[in-house]
């Protein structure tokens, strides 16, 4: 008998380079199309779990446990937005300039049987102090693009941390303690 298998609800490249470090290679990929605009007055954190969640239904398969994760970067009970051009890229990165913020990264693990189990990573990250040449040079990089917060940690932005507690594949996208503790549980991997 075949054991389970498992979709990946994410067209995010880091996810999937994520999710193999645990030795799990998902059976298929399936981007989520949905609405990830936040409700009025959502909070963070329930945000970033109500994504993973409809993510994972988006991409529900009778035959297939799916997995969805949702990156969300927030400033006090702000949730930044993923930046999709350059003045909103220096808006954010204007904002966390010396300040510490929170990096929630949720995941959701949906069954066949339509069991979803959820789980969140918590991560507070502090960026020196930057100056408009760190700024100017981070946007010419254009690794901003499509990131929550107007940064990718993976990348050149990771000098610019001054501190991080918390869970750094979290930051990248997919947070491997909180990702295996599900799939442990699932039957994907072994103890």
């Amino acid at each position: 008998m075949a054991g389970p298998t498992l979709i990946l609800a994410s067209a995010s490249p880091r996810r999937r380079d994520l999710i193999a470090r645990l030795g799990v290679m998902p059976a298929a990929v399936r981007a989520a199309d949905i609405d990830e605009t936040p409700l009025r007055a959502e909070l963070p954190r329930v945000y970033a779990t109500r994504m993973a969640r409809e993510k994972a239904l988006a991409a529900a398969d009778p035959a297939s446990h799916v997995l969805a994760g949702d990156t969300v970067v927030a400033c006090g009970r702000r949730i930044l937005p993923k930046a999709e051009d350059e003045a909103t890229a220096r808006d954010c990165l204007a904002l966390l300039s010396g300040r510490r913020h929170w990096v929630l990264s949720a995941v959701a693990l949906l069954a066949p049987d339509g069991t979803m189990r959820e789980r969140l990573s918590e991560t507070q990250v502090r960026f020196k102090r930057l100056s408009t040449q760190e700024i100017d040079a981070y946007i010419a990089s254009g690794e901003w693009h499509g990131k929550a917060g107007g940064y990718a940690i993976q990348g050149r932005a990771e000098g610019l941390v001054a501190w991080l507690a918390g869970s750094h594949s979290g930051v990248v996208g997919l947070p491997l303690f909180e990702t295996r503790a599900l799939l442990l549980a699932a039957g994907f991997l072994l103890g």
